[in-house]
């Protein structure tokens, strides 16, 4: 660096790269790369403190929470670089994010480099040349009250994980993790399980009929069946979980009752009742938070929360939108006036409001310290414009913040919804189960927009209702007036069932999340992908589903912390720490109570809390009972179902495999699931060759036969002498025709005789046919090729194997296949989606993207909305980077470490 000029300091290099085209010559732009330094495992602390006081959290707890930091081992490089790089700066700009995290990092860049220059804390909530110049003319100091607050975070998270986590390894199981918002989150998605588990179906049926005035077909409109003879007919809302009817004075009719009134409205007399007309408005919603950027990320464009926050960084790194960690819904002036600019250009004056609209804070906690979530600058890019220079799913997710952004200031959408009452009067003998009918009332009602406002640059999803109404957009009634006889085109019994509580999505667990106030916009995709990282939750489609083990660790915590898992405390933590960042709580004072207790509440600690374990009975923590008291047991090798032997005989007990989820565990699944493990390790007889017993076993990786090797004398056991190598069985797996009840001993053999050797080639090197995990195949020496059929194994000739070697070698299996399954046009790409079967299993693709189908997604069984969230993860990735092979040295070994 030039002598007099200035050092700025960000945290990614992609953000340093382009601020520094904004900046001059007397300008250096380099990158921390995130966080410097960190709280240490205890374990890597200098051997002099980890008998000390930070020796069991690399925290002091009784000396006022004091954290003991250490450079991070990969980042000792960069900050001998940044070091280097401020020697030859007359001014310091750190210029990290202005949030919590990023004041943090600034924070710990000074305390590390020690600066002797001025230093000036830079900030900006969007990359664009106008917003970098006036960031540096307008610096400010270092705000201690957000550091404070990012600490209090890491300090309280490092206590409760380090302090609750060994409780579940001693009761649980090995390995397992427990965390602030984590927990809470995995007890959200439990609790839903268990709402489906206690659901019971109830059926009932209504009638829907179409009706026209004058028998005028063109103008023929649907109606449902709401009454008859007076009382509510019930539908899907009026019935509780277990099944009952809950609405009073509510008529659950059957199939029968529902016949017989379809049938005698076809004969009725219907005249219109009753007709109402009322204007219709429709609000834009305001611009994009954290929250609602990646739900709607996730409904439209199938992307989930961790994939929605990479693409939006970059998006924001590189100059294309505004900072997108923020749970505000306010624009600034000039992004108001940017946006209704544009609207009036692209869409007309009339879609533009008097005034511009102004959104205030609807979430638990927002803090207003930033802006929405907004294309960058003090004018927008269309997409059009931005479409040269991005593609994929940074184009799309860059398009639906634009068009969000924009519509939230335009003009109301304006319409009139009508509603109309109809009346049959039934036939006599209209009757059912001994029950007479007498008249059937049905309802219809329409919505009809005659000004789009700002629907014609967006509308918002919306996520599935439970109960599946369907919506009446669009539908438009003919004019009808009291008293107009109306004829019957069409009358039809319809049956339903109830629909249990609808898993959590991503979309919809951050919103769940948001709305009680847990956690914050930085960490909604982390703690979502961490619950299924850590095996709580498991995606099926676009649903999240809990598994056992998520089931035996909510209930130790419900039971025995439940104040650390109940969502109004964990709430108020963030309230707290939002105090410490405002400067109204002292960060040593709050920790104090939270570790140590409150006396003035009489409230525990978490200290105390986790003191006592020998209340906790590990074996009924680990046992899940569903509703019809069917035990699920979480063992050391995962779930198993266990029914009591008779006679004190031995327990049953059977493997839950992963695909079923909690809600399908019944009486009669565990039956099922005891009944096939009775057939685990059946004997099929003796290898006439070997003399060895054959055995069928059910395992991890499917079914398949096995011979079962006694321990053999080695022959000499005396000492010094050589231990003999253990034999390893043999093992074949079924091919996809055989089952392992039906299984006889000359299949097994034959299984186990593989691979097969067909002969050898003109060179005399062995050509062998055997079956592997992506099916059957031929090999010779390392060429592999594929066969059409697991039977070729056994019947494949060495002229028909010769023939298929003397034929090019083709990429893949073979010719191509026809795909496992298709769908519609991914919502980014515009373009097809199918499964297919690759060499390494099966996968979606919409011809640019390629995703791997991940464990528990079944090609037969996938959803096109998991296609399209599987591809928009992958796209979000980016481009894969392939590691350079050229050499493989061994590895050297390190000098020991020294302390810093």
């Amino acid at each position: 660096m030039a002598p007099g000029s200035k050092l700025v300091i960000v945290e990614s290099p992609a953000k340093a790269q382009k601020i520094g085209e904004y900046l001059g010559t007397d300008f250096r732009v380099d990158a921390s790369v995130g966080h410097i330094r960190d709280l240490p495992n205890p374990s890597e602390l200098p051997a002099d403190m980890k008998k000390g006081p930070y020796g069991r959290f690399a925290i002091a707890v009784e000396d006022g929470f004091d954290p003991y930091y250490v450079v991070d081992g990969d980042k000792k490089k960069k900050v001998t670089e940044l070091r280097r790089a401020l020697k030859d700066a007359d001014e310091l700009f750190l210029a990290t994010d202005e949030d919590r995290e990023g004041e943090a990092i600034a924070w710990h860049l000074l305390e590390v480099l020690k600066p002797k220059v001025p230093v000036r804390r830079m900030v900006f909530h969007e990359i664009t040349k106008e917003a970098i110049q006036r960031a540096v003319n307008d610096t400010r100091e270092l705000d201690t009250d957000l550091v404070d607050a990012q600490e209090s975070r890491r300090i309280l998270d490092r206590l409760y994980g380090y302090e609750v986590s060994p409780v579940l390894w001693r009761k649980v199981k090995q390995g397992l993790s427990a965390g602030r918002v984590q927990s809470v989150a995995t007890r959200l998605v439990v609790e839903r399980e268990r709402e489906r588990m206690a659901f019971k179906v109830a059926s009932y049926w209504d009638v829907e009929g179409e009706f026209a005035p004058g028998g005028n077909s063109g103008q023929g409109f649907e109606a449902k069946l709401t009454g008859v003879d007076g009382s509510k007919v019930a539908s899907g809302r009026d019935f509780a979980d277990d099944g009952t009817l809950k609405t009073k004075n509510a008529v659950q009719l059957d199939a029968a009752a529902a016949e017989a009134i379809a049938a005698g409205t076809r004969e009725a007399d219907v005249v219109v009742r009753e007709v109402s007309e009322k204007p219709y408005t429709r609000r834009p919603s305001a611009p994009f938070t954290t929250s609602t950027l990646q739900q709607e990320a996730s409904r439209k464009l199938r992307m989930n929360s961790q994939s929605t926050m990479r693409t939006a960084q970059r998006l924001y790194e590189n100059g294309y939108i505004t900072y997108m960690r923020t749970d505000s819904t306010n624009l600034s002036s000039q992004a108001v006036s940017a946006a209704r600019s544009q609207a009036r250009d692209m869409y007309g004056a009339d879609f533009v409001p008097e005034s511009p609209r102004v959104y205030g804070k609807k979430s638990k906690n927002a803090q207003e310290a930033h802006e929405a979530i907004r294309p960058a600058g003090d004018s927008f890019r269309t997409p059009a414009q931005v479409a040269g220079e991005i593609r994929g799913g940074e184009y799309a997710l860059y398009e639906l913040i634009w068009k969000r952004t924009v519509a939230s200031q335009m003009a109301d959408a304006k319409g009139s919804t009508a509603s109309v009452k109809l009346t049959a009067t039934l036939p006599e003998g209209t009757s059912a189960g001994g029950t007479a009918y007498s008249s059937a009332e049905f309802s219809a009602s329409g919505t009809v927009i005659t000004f789009r406002g700002f629907l014609a640059a967006y509308e918002e999803g919306r996520d599935e209702s439970r109960y599946g109404e369907d919506s009446a957009m669009g539908m438009r009634l003919p004019k009808l007036s009291e008293g107009v006889a109306l004829e019957t085109l069409r009358a039809e019994a319809q049956g339903h069932q109830t629909s249990p509580p609808a898993r959590y999505t991503e979309a919809t667990l951050v919103k769940a999340l948001e709305e009680r106030g847990i956690g914050r916009p930085s960490t909604y995709a982390a703690t979502v992908g961490t619950i299924q990282d850590r095996g709580y939750v498991h995606s099926r489609g676009s649903a999240l589903v809990p598994t056992w083990l998520a089931f035996a660790v909510t209930q130790l915590l419900e039971q025995h912390f439940p104040r650390l898992v109940d969502y109004d405390f964990t709430a108020s933590m963030e309230t707290d720490l939002d105090r410490i960042a405002n400067g109204e709580e002292q960060r040593v004072a709050w920790l104090q109570r939270f570790y140590f207790g409150d006396q003035a509440t009489s409230t525990e600690g978490l200290r105390d809390l986790v003191a006592d374990l020998g209340e906790i009975d590990a074996r009924a923590i680990s046992a899940v009972t569903t509703s019809d008291g069917t035990v699920v047991r979480v063992g050391r090798y995962g779930p198993y179902v266990e029914l009591p032997g008779e006679d004190g005989e031995t327990p049953r007990r059977a493997t839950v495999p992963d695909e079923i989820a909690p809600d399908e565990m019944t009486a009669a699944k565990a039956e099922e699931l005891l009944a096939a493990a009775a057939d685990d390790g059946r004997v099929l007889g003796t290898d006439p060759d070997t003399g060895r017993e054959i055995v069928a076993k059910n395992g991890r990786y499917g079914p398949y036969v096995t011979e079962v090797i006694e321990d053999e004398d080695s022959g000499d056991s005396g000492k010094g002498a050589k231990k003999k190598a253990k034999v390893k069985p043999r093992t074949g797996s079924l091919f996809q025709g055989m089952d392992l009840a039906t299984i006889e001993l000359d299949q097994a053999l034959r299984l186990l005789s593989l691979p097969r050797v067909v002969g050898q080639d003109a060179e005399g090197v062995d050509i062998t046919a055997q079956n592997g995990r992506y099916g059957p195949y031929l090999k010779k020496g390392t060429d592999s090729r594929s066969l059409e059929t697991e039977a070729q194994i056994f019947d494949i000739t060495l002229e028909e194997a010769l023939a298929i070697y003397a034929q090019p070698k083709q990429r893949g299996r073979g010719a191509a296949k026809p795909p496992l399954a298709e769908f519609g046009e991914d919502p980014v790409s515009k373009r097809k989606v199918v499964v297919k079967d690759g060499r390494f299993g099966p996968y979606v693709t919409d011809g640019e993207t390629n995703a791997t189908l991940r464990r528990g997604d079944d090609p037969e069984t996938l959803t096109e909305e998991r296609a399209f969230e599987l591809i928009g993860e992958k796209r979000s990735k980016g481009p894969t980077t392939r590691k350079k092979t050229t050499r493989n040295s061994p590895a050297k070994k390190k000098a020991p470490a020294k302390k810093s």
